[in-house]
């Protein structure tokens, strides 16, 4: 969304959602809107691992635009914690609050910082996938997975690729709040599809959270530019003495604790649900 009048709808979408009770609700307008045979002729089709000369090729130049746009944007983004995961040497799930299309190339400078430069994908919608122009070129060569509906696709070809890539050390971020709010600056409930994966493949999650706050200057749409704080946190391991099924309960139950610790220590307020304008960076 980049327009002045789209963000302001999906401001209003917001404050519908919690309204509603909804906190993982779509606010995003426009998405594409996947079919079926689009999923089997697309999505199946996906080059997870990137194999293929042309999409290897592709996933340079897409590798080399974001570099270059964490480059520019080097001096808006500080790293407290960074020493909480100096001793994870294999491959972890890192979670993190979702709010703007760019927010992965704030948590991807853990990886960067670690020795794991290429070594960090990114876990996306499948709607993404069929973005048009800029964003659909990024989400179709980066080191993107992209989710689906289709559970044959996820058990033959996205759960095995995930295993793969955490054995090769990988950082594998995932978003569990789900839908992006846009410069939202609360944590909102993890859904437990990271932890899921974390308890299946024996890696440790990395619990992040970026705080935002309000630059003195304004970007073409009259809102405050940001400059970003990501919150690394002490990794989160299952907890072995329980059954199978409640480790994943209990390790989004931990992380969202952690977030919600982060969040009241970074703007000095404890965390409700009640819609303020503040809640909206740069609004």
């Amino acid at each position: 969304m980049e327009k002045a009048q789209d963000r302001l709808k999906v401001i209003e979408n917001i404050k519908k959602r919690i309204e509603e009770g909804n906190l993982n609700g779509k606010v995003e307008e426009g998405d594409p809107i996947v079919t079926q045979e689009q999923r089997e002729q697309v999505i199946f089709k996906y080059d997870l691992l990137k194999k293929k000369f042309t999409h290897k090729l592709g996933r340079a130049k897409a590798r080399f635009i974001v570099n270059r746009y964490m480059k520019q944007t080097e001096n808006d983004v500080e790293i407290v914690g960074l020493e909480n995961i100096k001793d994870i040497r294999g491959g972890a799930v890192v979670t993190s609050n979702h709010f703007h299309y760019y927010d992965a190339t704030i948590t991807k400078r853990i990886a960067n910082k670690t020795g794991r430069k290429n070594k960090f994908k990114i876990i996306v919608e499948e709607e993404n996938v069929f973005l048009p122009g800029f964003y659909g070129f990024l989400f179709n060569n980066y080191d993107m997975l992209p989710l689906s509906s289709s559970k044959e696709y996820m058990t033959t070809k996205l759960f095995p690729a995930i295993k793969k890539l955490l054995s090769e050390g990988n950082f594998i971020l995932i978003y569990p709040e789900e839908q992006m709010w846009f410069n939202y600056r609360k944590p909102r409930p993890l859904k437990t599809g990271a932890y899921h994966i974390a308890v299946k493949n024996n890696v440790p999650i990395i619990p992040c959270f970026t705080e935002i706050r309000d630059k003195d200057e304004y970007d073409d749409n009259g809102f405050k530019k940001s400059k970003y704080i990501l919150h690394v946190m002490k990794p989160l391991y299952p907890d072995e003495t329980k059954l199978l099924k409640d480790r994943k309960q209990d390790l989004a139950k931990r992380d969202y604790e952690l977030k919600v610790k982060a969040y009241e220590e970074a703007y000095g307020k404890k965390l409700d649900y009640k819609f303020e304008s503040t809640d909206i960076a740069g609004f």
